[in-house]
């Protein structure tokens, strides 16, 4: 269970970019500048409040020692004394700094720092001396700087005419006598004022520095990965002539671009292994084949019945059916070779019902184009074998009078080449495009067996997809392209 946040809070930045974690970083940093900012300011003030408490106490001690009424009762002061006490406070309070006192009270109304010290007293007869406020504002009992201190806020033109001031003040009873003793706290200064504005700046700063780390980071990485899709796309094409870079670029994708290209390395070794096979099976297969044709056109000029001359021209066909497959293979083993180049499938799907529109004529079928203007990247040579693959097995198996039809269209910008007839068509159970070849009809012939592995095969290398539904009657031969 104690896992469980940090699994969230992983899922949580494994979805977020590089720069938005940088950001993100940044944007800590600088709240952790603030942070800390606030925490030493509000320890800065305890501290000048705790130091102008201490010089409080010592002023209440100083005038205690030269007031001398520590016996002094309510009924002992006379008006006089009342006078005499006005006077002196008053001439202790305007006079000039004492030895502890920092400055003087029109020093720290100019210059807002302070260490001015401020009194008032009260006694039984008399008017009270001093600034009244000390007695009449209450401010925030500071238990911890002593439990007679207060921390009182004065408004600007109460002490000060052009500023407000914090003052701790000490109130306490000297006999008969009421006495406030405070001492200004030193505001936090120029210094204080140029500490903030370097951590805002530095916050800034931080910040700045991690939108161009986050940007520079993520050009690089961009500019690796579009190296190595490059490599990979090229791969697709069989072109293993590029290769991923490992350090140069971006140092993060190292381990990453050696298995890309280890990987490169190991599939241009097994295609280069199949390359050699296909080679020697071709020759393989070319002289038995060539041998077998050369005895079957001296058997034919030999056979003397029309059932034997049939027979003879039915295995030559099959001959000629086994060498054009094994030379559409061979050209499919040949990828490295291949230019891709833009493909128009609708001028292909044109060209591909004027070659067969002849053999068509013959048995009565026509053949229909629906072309909407579409491009696609590919070889276009390898393109007019597919499509006439299809072409020839819709005319082949359309009954007489039948109908071919060739759509080219754009499906949700994914270019769309089928080809339909109305033939015998599929059984349910065989209408998918892995079933090369199709189950037999009534008639006991094959429908779009032929040539439709050849198909698929360039197809996929074009990153395409085909699919074989039902028209009833007929099929319909589908290929999708990605783009």
């Amino acid at each position: 269970m104690a896992s469980w946040p940090f699994r969230r809070i992983r899922a949580w930045l494994g979805r977020r970019t590089t720069t938005q974690l940088a950001v993100g970083i940044a944007v800590l940093s600088a709240l952790a500048l603030t942070g800390s900012l606030a925490i030493t300011g509000a320890a800065v003030r305890i501290d000048q409040r705790e130091k102008a408490a201490l010089a409080a106490l010592d002023d209440y001690g100083a005038m205690a020692a030269k007031l001398g009424v520590e016996g002094m009762t309510g009924d002992a002061l006379s008006p006089a004394d009342a006078v005499y006490l006005s006077n002196w406070l008053t001439a202790f309070q305007n006079g000039p700094a004492r030895e502890n006192e920092a400055r003087t009270l029109e020093e720290t109304c100019q210059t807002g720092r302070g260490g001015a010290g401020v009194r008032f007293i009260r006694a039984p007869v008399g008017k009270p001396a001093g600034l009244s406020e000390l007695e009449t504002t209450r401010g925030e009992r500071s238990s911890r700087l002593g439990e007679d201190v207060y921390v009182v806020r004065l408004g600007k033109g109460v002490l000060c005419s052009t500023r407000p001031v914090e003052v701790v003040v000490v109130r306490r009873s000297l006999g008969a006598l009421d006495i406030a003793v405070g001492r200004v706290v030193d505001a936090s200064g120029d210094a204080w004022g140029w500490a903030v504005a370097a951590v805002i700046g530095a916050g800034v700063l931080l910040v700045a520095i991690g939108l161009v780390a986050a940007t520079f980071a993520r050009r690089r990485l961009t500019s690796a990965v579009a190296r190595v899709s490059v490599a990979l796309d090229r791969a697709a094409v069989g072109d293993f002539s590029e290769r991923a870079p490992e350090t140069e670029v971006a140092p993060e994708l190292t381990e990453l671009s050696g298995h890309v290209n280890r990987t490169l390395d190991r599939l241009e070794e097994l295609l280069a292994w199949l390359r050699d096979s296909a080679d020697q099976l071709a020759h393989d297969f070319r002289t038995p084949i060539a041998r077998a044709t050369a005895r079957l056109e001296k058997l034919g000029e030999t056979a003397s019945t029309p059932a034997m001359k049939r027979l003879v021209a039915e295995a030559r066909a099959d001959l000629q059916e086994l060498t054009r497959a094994m030379n559409e293979a061979m050209a499919l083993r040949d990828g490295e070779a291949w230019s891709f180049e833009p493909v128009r499938l609708d001028v292909l799907a044109r060209q591909c019902a004027e070659l067969y529109e002849p053999l068509a004529e013959e048995r009565g079928v026509s053949i229909r184009v629906e072309a909407e203007p579409v491009e696609v990247l590919g070889v276009r040579t390898l393109l007019q074998r597919a499509t006439a693959n299809l072409v020839d097995n819709a005319v082949k198996y359309s009954p007489d009078g039948g109908v071919v039809t060739l759509s080219v269209s754009s499906v949700e910008g994914r270019p769309r080449l089928s080809v339909a007839d109305q033939g015998p068509g599929f059984r349910h159970e065989a209408a998918d495009a892995a079933a090369v070849v199709a189950a037999s009809t009534a008639e006991g012939r094959e429908s779009h067996g032929m040539g439709l592995a050849f198909v698929r095969a360039i197809l996929k290398r074009h990153g395409a997809s085909m699919t074989i539904d039902d028209a009833r009657p007929g099929a319909v031969v589908t290929a999708q392209f990605s783009r």
